[in-house]
């Protein structure tokens, strides 16, 4: 297991910066996901940490050691792609055991690792099979075993799931968290996908514009979303969002919201910059309620059934559409009316110009 560290690291192309310098200390066996929009910089980042692209400025370390100008090839890291990536000539048996023999492993060694992995994902019944006899799921884990008998000292996989079906998602989220589990390989995975994120990530890297926005366990950018891009980047449905104006009395922060105060007192993370914020209010923590209790009332316009939950969307009047979660077995209707009230416990308040968390 290696630890890989990531100080200042920057990447032109020409006059134009699209990875601004970005750190993280990556530790030794852990899972980082790294997530963002497209074209947020996510692969490139990956690209840069497997030396397939240029590092243009910064330091980036593998196992302490200063790795900036190594070829790939002696990075000791495994990546996997989105496309597979695997020879269509070759079978199975031969796909994964290229890189090995490539690097003049001896026969043996070469038939044991290829035995072990195919064990361990569980394609034995393929190896002698062509990449196009196979489907999409058996392909990732093709492409998955010729990483695995290098033995690498890091992962890195690039979205290698989002050419697969829900269902087959689903079935190799599991097997990548089995693997690690099993394995224990430092990991670093770029997807666009919150649920693979949420549910593989020890940490979680939100990037935007090449910039890091926030670091941490996916419970905790969930539930305390640094600035306003994170909280309506991570969560689905993302979280209602609504202007409110920033109140203050000496030391304390307060903000006002449809008539009504919401103190911040002085544990106010930043100081606000504006007169205005942002409150954002998850679905699960709108309350249906009596009408003289509302803060916020809609005419139902949307119901989505889910099997495990619902999710409502209120047309209020004024240009917002609030998304509310209800319980499945609810029997809401389109065109009901409905009242609702944000558990004051978990409000998020962001500054009107910085956007970043004010409580």
């Amino acid at each position: 297991m290696t630890a890989i560290s990531l100080a200042q690291i920057r990447k032109s192309y020409g006059s134009l910066q699209v990875i601004h310098d970005i750190d993280i200390d990556i530790e030794s066996g852990e899972f980082l996901v790294l997530v963002g929009p497209s074209g947020c910089g996510k692969s490139t980042l990956l690209r840069m940490i497997a030396g397939l692209e240029e590092i243009s400025g910064g330091r980036l370390d593998i196992g302490g050691k200063l790795v900036n100008a190594l070829p790939p090839s002696q990075r000791d890291i495994a990546m996997v792609f989105q496309d597979y990536a695997l020879y269509p000539h070759m079978s199975v048996r031969e796909n994964m055991a290229f890189g090995l023999k490539m690097r003049g492993a001896d026969e043996a060694m070469v038939r044991q690792r290829v035995a072990q992995a195919a064990e361990i994902l569980q394609i034995q019944p393929f190896l002698d099979r062509r990449p196009a006899q196979l489907s999409g799921g058996q392909r990732q884990r093709v492409a998955m075993g010729r990483a695995i008998v290098r033995e690498p000292c890091a992962f890195l996989f690039d979205e290698p799931l989002s050419n697969l079906d829900a269902a087959l998602r689903v079935e190799m989220r599991l097997e990548i968290a089995k693997l690690h589990h099993r394995m224990k390989a430092t990991t670093i995975y770029v997807t666009h996908d919150q649920v693979e994120a949420m549910t593989l990530a020890d940490r979680i890297v939100v990037l935007n514009a090449g910039r890091v926005e926030q670091v941490g366990p996916p419970l905790e950018l969930y539930r305390r979303p640094a600035s306003l891009f994170v909280a309506r980047f991570i969560g689905s449905p993302t979280m209602n969002t609504i202007s409110a104006e920033v109140v203050t009395h000496g030391d304390e922060v307060a903000v006002r919201l449809k008539g009504r105060t919401i103190k911040l007192g002085n544990e106010a993370a930043h100081e606000p910059r504006a007169a205005t914020a942002t409150v954002g209010i998850r679905p699960e923590d709108l309350v249906v309620c009596a009408p003289e209790e509302a803060w916020f009332g809609g005419k139902l316009a949307v119901a989505e059934r889910l099997g495990s939950q619902t999710y409502g969307y209120l047309e209020t009047g004024d240009a917002r559409m609030l998304t509310v979660e209800f319980p499945r077995e609810s029997t809401i209707s389109v065109g009901d009316l409905i009242h609702v009230r944000p558990n004051l416990d978990a409000l998020h308040v962001f500054d009107g110009s910085s956007c970043r968390r004010l409580n």
